[in-house]
């Protein structure tokens, strides 16, 4: 397996479309390149204003969620290292029902603007959630029609790629990244989406504790 996104680059986008999507899925990634002098731009479809965690006990409601998510997306960014945020302003839930031409254009802009060396999003099929799947298709067709020549690179949840034939792909096709030494930064992030991990007993454990539900690898499928 292939260890390295960027190669001699220094540029990394990634777009997603909920807040807590980047620390989650890929929070170690993004830290360990930021630590290491890289540009990390992030992209969020959305505020994630629909989402069901309202805290624990619940202290938010719809129409306090938005801004709390913003603020909190803004911190975790701040621990990772990320250096530039931008929302494309869609109500969550709903980045499937826009107009594909437009979504695909605006990212395109940010392609063409950024000139990433490394582009990160979901899978179109295998996202797991229509967001996820939506604005991973318009970013795959935006970086298709950019005419940029980065890598663009699928995340994967958890380990599941730690054995790509299961899924039909080989070791070939999947970049492993060694995140053990962003361990702190990552559970700071995943604090800092408070709303969304308080009902998540392990983050709030020691730091040890919580650390330890980390795995040392995050992966990413080549596209």
């Amino acid at each position: 397996m292939k260890e390295d996104l960027l190669g001699a680059g220094n540029k990394l986008l990634a777009v997603f479309a909920h807040p807590d999507d980047e620390t989650f899925i890929c929070g170690g990634t993004l830290a360990k390149y930021a630590a290491a002098g890289a540009e990390i731009t992030l992209i969020s479809a959305t505020r994630g204003e629909m989402g069901r965690r309202m805290g624990n006990p619940p202290y938010l409601n719809r129409e306090t969620i938005a801004a709390a998510r913003e603020e909190e997306l803004r911190e975790a960014c701040r621990h990772l290292g990320v250096a530039h945020l931008h929302f494309l302003d869609i109500r969550d839930k709903t980045v499937e029902f826009i107009e594909e031409a437009e979504l695909t254009a605006r990212i395109e802009t940010y392609i063409r603007e950024i000139e990433p060396d490394a582009v990160l999003t979901f899978h179109e099929q295998w996202g797991g959630h229509p967001d996820h799947c939506a604005i991973g298709r318009a970013t795959r067709i935006a970086y298709e029609q950019s005419g940029c020549q980065s890598g663009l690179y699928y995340i994967s949840y958890g380990n599941m790629m730690a054995q790509p034939e299961r899924y039909g792909y080989t070791r070939n096709d999947v970049v492993k990244i060694d995140v053990s030494g962003q361990f702190q930064a990552k559970l700071a992030a995943f604090r800092a989406h408070r709303c969304q991990s308080e009902l998540d007993e392990w983050v709030w454990l020691p730091d040890a504790e919580a650390i330890a539900q980390f795995g040392k690898h995050e992966y990413f499928v080549r596209h």
